[in-house]
């Protein structure tokens, strides 16, 4: 009996042994996850915006480099035949001369006191004695392509520092005939030259490229040029001949005025964008036809002194213009003889006859 007790206690502990030793366990919980320590992450730094340059353009009063201020400008002689729109590189002169030429056209000097950033300019056309007058007023490097005899012979005599895309030398290799307008334009109308050209050339010593000691242009210029007792004019429009005629409208925003002609605005094809200037000046002079030329040339006065018309910030001035000889730059006063303050920015100068040309404003 005792033996059979033992048995049985031994069978039950052996059974509750191995049911211990076989039983599943609990599995442990996964540990936790570590938090990864905080990363300081900076700002992006705000790029400072460039210093503006601190010399000062001479024909705009605009900040510029102070290597480019007493460079000599470079005048750029361009086509405006209605079959020639658009110009290239027309709106980054810093002052446009307008004078009518043979058979009731136009064409523009466009004035440039650097050529960084200036890309293709043209079409170029001929030269004529009262252009080549405005560039040597200005101390100016002229750009051409061919002239009548008398402007070359005035080139010749008076020793212009100039280059010429028809009867030049070397720096004929400066133009080329633009493949794009060749396509829709007649040949007279494509060749143009660039401002890269023109500096290479320049670089090689051809000619004198800063002005001689002591020479100013002496302009003043104003943060806001609009004539304090000025009256209003927000478009004016300038009827130079039947064959063209030219609008300038007033933009509050730039603060400068669009120009318009052949009746629709005046683009430049290089930027596509519409020639504007802050300063708009009308130059009375005498304009007339030269006797016995069989192609109906003019002479055009640019010396002596006239009366004239300063439009600027949507306001109008009668002003003096004045120039004691060719090699001086023209000279602008008030009509009491104080002198005239332009707005900081470029200046769109028409030299106009008033018993055959007119404007309007409004």
């Amino acid at each position: 009996m005792k033996k059979r007790a033992a048995a049985i206690f031994l069978a039950v502990w052996m059974s509750l042994t191995l049911a211990g030793c076989g039983g599943e366990r609990k599995p442990e919980p996964p540990p936790e996850p570590e938090t990864p320590p905080a990363v300081e992450v900076e700002p992006e730094p705000v790029p400072e915006p460039d210093p503006e340059p601190a010399g000062t353009n001479p024909l705009t009063g605009l900040p510029m480099e102070p290597e480019f201020e007493n460079d000599r400008p470079v005048a750029v002689m361009f086509n405006n035949l209605k079959a020639a729109q658009p110009q290239l590189g027309v709106s980054q002169a810093d002052i446009i001369y307008e004078v009518p030429a043979e058979g009731g056209i136009t064409r523009m000097l466009g004035v440039f006191q650097s050529l960084k950033d200036v890309g293709t300019l043209g079409s170029i056309r001929s030269a004529r004695p009262y252009y080549i007058e405005l560039a040597t007023g200005l101390d100016a490097l002229y750009v051409h392509a061919g002239g009548s005899p008398e402007a070359y012979q005035d080139l010749r005599s008076w020793k212009v520092d100039n280059m010429d895309g028809v009867n030049g030398g070397s720096d004929a290799g400066i133009f080329w005939r633009d493949p794009e307008r060749r396509k829709t334009m007649d040949y007279e109308h494509t060749l143009v030259t660039s401002g890269g050209k023109i500096e290479e050339y320049l670089d090689a010593g051809h000619f004198r490229t800063e002005h001689a000691e002591g020479y100013r242009y002496g302009q003043s210029f104003a943060e806001d040029g609009t004539p304090a007792a000025g009256t209003d004019a927000r478009q004016v429009t300038l009827n130079y001949t039947s064959y063209k005629t030219g609008v300038f409208a007033y933009d509050a925003a730039s603060g400068a005025y669009l120009v318009s002609q052949y009746g629709k605005p005046y683009l430049d094809g290089s930027a596509d964008r519409q020639v504007s200037a802050v300063n708009v000046l009308f130059l009375e002079t005498d304009v007339s036809v030269i006797a016995g030329d069989t192609y109906g040339r003019l002479k055009v006065r640019t010396t002596g002194s006239g009366e004239g018309t300063f439009f600027c910030g949507g306001k109008s001035v009668p002003i003096q213009w004045s120039r004691a000889d060719r090699n001086s730059p023209l000279r602008y006063t008030l009509t009491d003889g104080t002198p005239l303050t332009l707005g900081k920015g470029s200046s769109y100068v028409c030299l106009m006859d008033p018993r055959t040309s007119s404007f309007t404003v409004s």
